[in-house]
Order: C-alpha cells, then structure tokens, then sequence
C-alpha cells in the first residue's frame, strides 16, 4: 500500500497517475477551510475561559456556576452527536455542516447579553446541540477522501486547529477585553463573544459552496483522479469478520471501547486545558488579561509542531498505537506534576507546555484508529459516539472541578482529576487494543 512518498502507479485508465500529487491536490483543496472553521469553532467553544476572567466578577458568576455552564455544552453536544454523523452519512457533508455552523455562529454572539447563571446555562447547552456533530463528521468526511495510511498526518493538520485556536484565541481574545472595553456601552467580555462568534456563520455558507460531498462528486478532480481516490479509499477499508459493519456490532467491540477510553481521556484533558489554562496563569502571578492571552499561546504553539511531527511518524512506520497512547501518558504526567509548580508563572506555563505536546500530540495517531478498524454505519456511528462518550466526560468533570475548586479554594485537585482521567484512559485502551503488526493499523 502507498505511503506519502511512494507514488502510485495504477493500470488502464488511470495510467500512471502520481497518487502523492493527487492527495496533495485533496489537501489543499479541502483542508485549509477545515481547519479555518475548526478554529472558529474551539475558539467559540473555548473562549468562555478568558471572558470568565471579566464576567465572573460583573455578573456575579462562582467557580461553580462557571463550571456547570462549561458542563451543559457537552450535554447538548452528546446528546446530538451520533444523529447528526448518521445523517452526514446519508445527506452528505455540505448540509450537515451549514446546518451545523449558523446556528452555532449566532448563539455563540449571543452569549454577549447573558445577565443571569440561567441565561449562561441556555446558551452554552444550545451551542453543544448545534455543534454537535461537526468534529466528528470531519473525521468521517476525511475517511471519503484519504486511505488510513495517510491519515494521521492528514487528521494532525485537521486537528492543529485545536492549537492553532490556543495560539490566536489567547491574544485576540486578551486584545479585544482590553482593547473594546466600553465601545458602544458594551464590556469587553461582550464583544469576545461578538466578534469571535458571528464568522461561523459565514464560513458555514463558504463550505456549503465550496467542499464536495465525496471524491465522485468533486468536479475539480479529472475522471482519472476521482477514480484512482475512490478505488483506494474502497481497498483500504477494513476487512475480516472481527470488523465491525454495523453500528451495533462496534458497541459490542472491546476495541471499540479501547478508542471510546483513550477519546475520554484526551478530549477531557483538552477541555480542561482551554477551560482552566487563563485562571491557572492568572492564579500564578500579577499577569493582565492580555499579558496571560499572550502567554497562552507558547503551550501551543509548541504543540502544533509536535503534534505534526508525531502523526507524521506515525504515518511513516504504520503504528497508531504507542503514538497515540505514549503521548497521553505524557500529558498525564505534565496534569501530575501541575500542582506543585502552579504558584510560579514561567515553571507553570513549561509544564501546561508538557500537558499540551502529550494531549495535542496523541489526537493525530489515535483518530486514525477508529476509520481503521471500523467501516460503513459502524464508522459514522462509532467515530461519534466516542466523541460523545469523551463529551460526557466533558460534561461531568467542568462542574466537578468548578465545584473542587469553590469548595477547596484552589486548583490542585482539578489538576490531579485531569491526569487520572487521562492516564486510565491510555491504560485502558493499551489493554483493550492489542498491537497488530499483520494489519499495520494499530
């Protein structure tokens, strides 16, 4: 089977077509919108850390209303999740995701004019409905177009997003609370959510025009590429009876539930991070909202690089497993370590560096797994219920630890839940998954 630099040479019509020049034609057409709109949408996911940093104080918000509100996201979000991949799987993604991003675009605005705990819970649980669904069927849109072998590295891009969304949703976030403050009689935390929520809706429109549901329906691929794509991506599916075809048959998988524990893990560990990072900064020093915006970026900005390399790599020796898990064992190991650091501003920022290379450089490599071993309903239906299954988590830990910390007065234990979270996940998943050297999956 090809690898990146291994070109393809296929018989009758398709000749002697380079595959490498083809998929990187796919990636170039695909995956810088994809990854635009997935900014966007951690951004508006996540930069309720830093308007916390402002409203908590003006509206009167406690830790623990703060983290119930984080909470409620992932309630919408899981319970809408596996429906809405099931229906990309059959309307195809440009609906899905217009469907997807106005609306969640528009509630994220109107966030700006939350007055009560009441108001914060509505919209956060209304933007994980109408989330749901995007970062999943991403992953399920990317299996229509690249061959497993391909596709840590190709999911790494996707997923830089996440840290790309860390390294400019910091400083524009920190700018806008300093620097919009008090424009037409609106506090700085309003316009965070303004202005940050309102392009969703735009690019939602954008993709509608401009992706293709599938590699049969993209115009601007020649006959020969689109047949060359479908015929490899159709090679590559999994095969054997221990393959999962229905959605049914992978609930019954144990390793199934392997990817389900380490998803757990490293989305929870991710929430965390973008959820806490500016409070424990604020926490560990005399830092200004734009000092701590700036800061943030640095854990992610080394992230992105790792997590690349790492996924890159992976794609090289055909192992999924060790990447994935190695890594979030690192991340453990970084939440662990936390607490005794935290009260000293450049040792709490290096080791928020630590939790975000392990976190950010296992999603590359793990979510490669779960087209590999699944196929059909079994891949639509499964890729998003691990999701959602690590979204309960997300739903569940947000309030314990805002409750942890109004109770305990500090973030040490939030930092150690993190961590076992994390670290069962990947032990759990290395017990479930066994290494398979034959198939060159895992």
């Amino acid at each position: 089977m090809a690898t990146e630099t291994t070109p393809v040479t296929a018989t009758g019509d398709v000749g002697n077509l380079r595959a490498d020049a083809v998929y990187r034609k796919i990636k170039w057409r695909i995956l810088p919108l994809l990854v635009v709109c997935y900014v966007v949408a951690f951004i508006d996911r996540s930069n309720i850390g830093f308007a916390k940093l402002a409203f908590s104080t003006d509206l009167g918000f406690s830790d623990a209303v703060f983290g119930l509100g984080a909470s409620l996201f992932y309630l919408g979000y899981v319970l809408f999740e596996v429906p809405s991949n099931l229906m990309l799987h059959k309307v195809g993604a440009r609906k899905t995701f217009l469907r997807i991003m106005v609306p969640w675009g528009l509630v994220s605005a109107v966030t700006a004019f939350m007055v009560s705990p009441g108001h914060f819970y509505a919209v956060r649980f209304l933007l994980g409905v109408f989330e749901a669904g995007f970062f999943p069927g991403v992953l399920l849109y990317l299996s229509y177009w690249i061959p497993s072998n391909r596709r840590a590295s190709t999911s790494a891009i996707f997923l830089s997003a996440m840290a790309i969304s860390g390294i400019v949703g910091g400083p524009v976030s920190g700018g806008i609370m300093d620097g919009m403050d008090g424009i037409w009689g609106l506090d700085g935390w309003q316009w965070v959510f303004l202005v940050e929520g309102l392009p969703a809706c735009l690019l939602g429109v954008v993709v509608y025009f401009v992706l293709s549901d599938s590699p049969e329906s993209a115009h601007w691929l020649t006959p020969d590429e689109r047949r060359l794509v479908a015929a490899e991506v159709e090679r590559d599916r999994p095969t054997g009876e221990k393959v999962p075809h229905s959605y049914g048959a992978a609930l019954r998988s144990g390793r199934f539930w392997g990817l389900a524990a380490l998803g757990f893990g490293i989305m929870t560990s991710t929430s965390g991070l973008f959820l806490w990072l500016p409070t424990i900064l604020k926490d560990a020093g005399s830092l200004s909202v734009a000092q701590i915006g700036l800061l943030s970026a640095v854990p992610f900005v080394v992230a992105v690089v790792v997590q690349y390399l790492n996924a890159r790599h992976s794609d090289r020796t055909q192992e999924r497993r060790m990447h994935a898990g190695g890594f979030a064992l690192v991340g453990t190991a970084g939440w662990l370590l936390l607490p005794l650091v935290a009260d000293t501003t450049w040792l709490a920022l290096v080791v928020l560096t630590v939790i975000a290379v392990g976190t950010m450089g296992a999603m590359g490599p793990f979510w490669s797994m779960p087209a590999a071993l699944l196929r059909g309903t079994a891949a639509a239906g499964g890729i998003a219920t691990i999701t959602a299954f690590a979204g309960i988590g997300n739903l569940l830990t947000p309030t314990i630890t805002g409750w942890l910390s109004s109770t305990t007065g500090t973030q040490a234990y939030n930092q150690l839940l993190y961590g076992a979270i994390l670290g069962a996940g990947a032990l759990v998943m290395f017990l479930l998954i066994r290494p398979a050297r034959a198939e060159g999956t895992v």
